[in-house]
């Protein structure tokens, strides 16, 4: 069994973790930290991670990008592994987990989704058959109406995932409405749409003469991201140092 000490416990995604592993015979949540709680329930809540003297196999990480670089020191030192899902880290914290990364495992991604990452891997093998045959590539992403960001961070990750493959053939276009002209055959378009309490949908549209092949993923809940999470700290409990993707989960 896989023990976790649960980063961010009492935050929506949190509770969602917690309730998924009490229904997971092969992990267990040993301790939970988070600023605003402490106390025993389900497992016993720390204010801080310093605090805790637990021992578990791995973290995982749904809190504030303000608590991070406490979160890489300690793992560090504990040599604890760590899935790291707190987003909007800055320049200088992305190179702290990089850093961290050479002393213990920790596994970070622009999306913890097990579909959306199998479909990256399916986007560099259609984009090796249909680029070559002159397909146009346009991606669409839609979320609820609080989301901040757009273009998604998954939308970037889905069209980095092609550009790759293709050598970084493909220029990024967010917005046609200030230049009349056809469309390149170099453009990767990428386009948001916000909305209601739509969770997560993104399309990818390969579009050829007369034919259209689209990949579609739908996250109807958070859900999905927690059950990522738990299948990465599963994968990530006893790996060496190093900095690992969902896409080494999912192998």
């Amino acid at each position: 069994m896989v023990k976790i000490i649960l980063h961010g416990c009492n935050g929506k995604m949190g509770k969602m973790i917690t309730e998924l592993c009490s229904q997971d015979e092969e992990i267990k949540i040993v301790a939970g930290i988070d600023a605003f709680h402490q106390g025993v329930g389900e497992y016993p809540v720390y204010r801080d991670i310093y605090n805790c003297n637990i021992t578990a196999d791995a973290v995982i990480d749904f809190s504030t990008a303000a608590a991070v670089d406490s979160l890489l020191d300690y793992c560090v030192e504990k040599k604890l592994p760590c899935v790291l899902c707190t987003t909007g880290l800055s320049k200088e914290q992305i190179d702290h987990v990089d850093e961290a990364a050479k002393k213990t495992a920790v596994l970070r991604s622009a999306n913890m989704t097990l579909g959306i990452n199998l479909l990256m891997k399916l986007l560099k093998e259609a984009a090796q058959k249909l680029a070559p045959a002159g397909f146009d590539i346009e991606i669409v992403e839609k979320h609820h109406n609080l989301k901040v960001d757009a273009p998604s961070g998954t939308a970037i990750a889905l069209a980095d995932s092609i550009n790759e493959e293709m050598d970084g053939a493909y220029e990024y276009v967010y917005d046609r409405s200030k230049v009349r002209q056809k469309r390149d055959k170099k453009e990767l378009g990428i386009s948001a749409v916000r909305g209601g309490t739509i969770v997560g949908d993104h399309d990818v549209i390969f579009a050829g003469t007369d034919e259209v092949i689209t990949f579609s993923h739908r996250a109807y809940s958070k859900g999905v991201f927690a059950k990522g999470a738990i299948q990465a700290a599963k994968f990530l409990a006893g790996k060496p140092a190093g900095l690992y993707t969902m896409s080494d989960v999912i192998g």
